[in-house]
């Protein structure tokens, strides 16, 4: 009897599977869905639903239209709806929700074959098309417990703020910025999912110790944001800190700039996109004209993903060189 079994590769397999994979990221995201809910009321747990719901059954009409297999049992379709979600505003009409779920489903992810082909993350594209198409509905701002609209985030006040003493300036400033404590909890005008830091990181931790996101991305593109924030911004240490907790930088350097199939494989090459992605948001924040950098930055480094993996994977074992004979 032999003791080995000759066999095709892979050789080796990981234990998770990709719906495994996907419920830690739902898990993940439940904190800051709850401290959304406990801000803004039960309609933002209305548009994470719709999100949900409309993003699945997309999936799944395509898949049977296309006679592909049914995947929505992976999971993967919920996770695109609960992000798409909680980068909406919490004022947004739900309709915006359901054009946006089936936009990243149908156009960005399943246009291209499925999970695991689409070149960007489906819910950072859908975002920037209904930025582009409704700008008015997307840069409404509700403060936390009120129905009030207000006209910028703390993000987009900062950058008119005096760095020493806290209070913006001009004749045109309306509010003062929050305290470093609120921006951390959350009791800020926002996006649903990117208000609250301290809810991101406690399910950026659940997925550092489940293995399901490494440190590369995350925290690189943070510390390359932090650095170029005072290298182009012109400010003190305080308010580089500070402005990390503002914006959507916790929610898409921990959930969507480590998107398995928009982001480099190779350790060196996923490196290189954080520290990309936080060039590139320093760089909107401080010089553009919209004050949120997150996910342009994002977007344009998963179009440059396949450059990095191409140039920063390693030799072949048995690589012969191209001059050999």
């Amino acid at each position: 009897m032999s003791l080995f079994t000759v066999s095709s590769s892979p050789h080796l397999k990981a234990k998770d599977t990709t719906s495994r994979i996907m419920l830690d990221v739902i898990i993940a995201l439940i904190p800051a869905g709850i401290v959304s809910i406990w801000l803004h009321g039960v309609k933002a747990l209305w548009l994470i639903l719709i999100g949900v719901i409309t993003a699945v059954l997309t999936e799944y009409l395509i898949q049977k239209f296309m006679k592909r297999t049914i995947t929505i049992r992976d999971l993967s379709a919920v996770v695109t709806g609960m992000l798409l979600a909680y980068n909406m505003p919490p004022s947004a009409p739900w309709w915006m929700v359901v054009i946006g779920s089936v936009i990243a489903i149908a156009l960005v992810k399943q246009i291209f074959g499925g999970i695991g082909h689409n070149f960007m993350n489906p819910a950072l594209a859908a975002r920037a098309i209904l930025l582009a198409s409704w700008p008015a509905h997307m840069t409404r701002w509700s403060q936390p417990g009120t129905d009030a609209i207000t006209t910028a985030t703390p993000l987009a006040l900062a950058n008119l703020t005096d760095a020493t003493s806290g209070a913006t300036s001009g004749a045109t400033a309306v509010m003062e910025l929050p305290s470093l404590l609120n921006a951390f909890l959350g009791n800020i005008p926002g996006t649903l999912g990117e208000v609250s830091s301290i809810a991101l990181l406690i399910g950026a931790a659940y997925l550092l110790i489940r293995g399901v996101i490494n440190w590369r991305i995350p925290f690189t593109y943070i510390a390359t944001t932090f650095i170029c924030t005072i290298i182009f911004g012109g400010v003190g240490l305080y308010d580089a800190f500070y402005q990390l907790f503002l914006g959507g930088l916790m929610l898409g350097s921990f959930y969507m700039a480590t998107d398995y199939s928009s982001s480099p494989v190779t350790p060196v090459g996923q490196i290189i996109m954080g520290i990309g992605c936080g060039i590139l948001t320093a760089v909107i924040r401080v010089f553009g004209g919209y004050p949120e950098g997150v996910s342009y930055a994002i977007l344009l480094m998963n179009v440059a993903t396949p450059l990095i993996d191409k140039y920063t994977q390693p030799r072949i074992y048995g690589e012969v060189a191209k001059n050999a004979r």
